[in-house]
């Protein structure tokens, strides 16, 4: 049996502020937009992995008003899991994601389990590491 991730949520506070880090930034393709009872979902995802798709979406879309007002609480605090992407040239990559204004939270560094890695803040709050593999 073969079991691989398909595709992973990204809660966001707005998603055309998003779309413009994820996409602009970070270089992800948007797959799909769709429109639907009164929400909106993107997914995007990358030609180095075409099976795996982001869904960006907001709190509520999707959600009951009480799991909507919770999952925009712990966004707010910053405190949802974070993303991580990996790439071949973290110094080029830093410094495109740099140059979109995303706020910096750490800059390339050797880490000493083994990477590469730098980390971000997406427009909504969330962290984002991009990390390459150690040569």
């Amino acid at each position: 049996m073969d079991i691989a991730l398909q595709y992973f949520h990204i809660t966001v506070n707005d998603l055309d502020d998003s779309l413009s880090f994820y996409r602009d930034a970070l270089g992800l393709d948007v797959r799909n937009d769709v429109a639907s009872g009164g929400h909106r979902w993107i997914t995007l995802g990358s030609a180095a992995q075409p099976d795996l798709e982001f869904v960006l979406s907001e709190p509520h879309a999707g959600r009951s008003q009480a799991d909507g007002d919770a999952l925009q609480a712990l966004l707010t605090k910053g405190v949802l899991p974070m993303i991580v992407f990996r790439t071949d040239d973290l110094d080029a990559t830093f410094e495109k994601v740099r140059a979109s204004g995303a706020e910096v939270l750490q800059e390339p560094i050797d880490q000493a389990w083994g990477p590469r890695d730098c980390a971000f803040r997406d427009p909504s709050g969330n962290m984002v590491r991009i990390s390459q593999a150690k040569k």
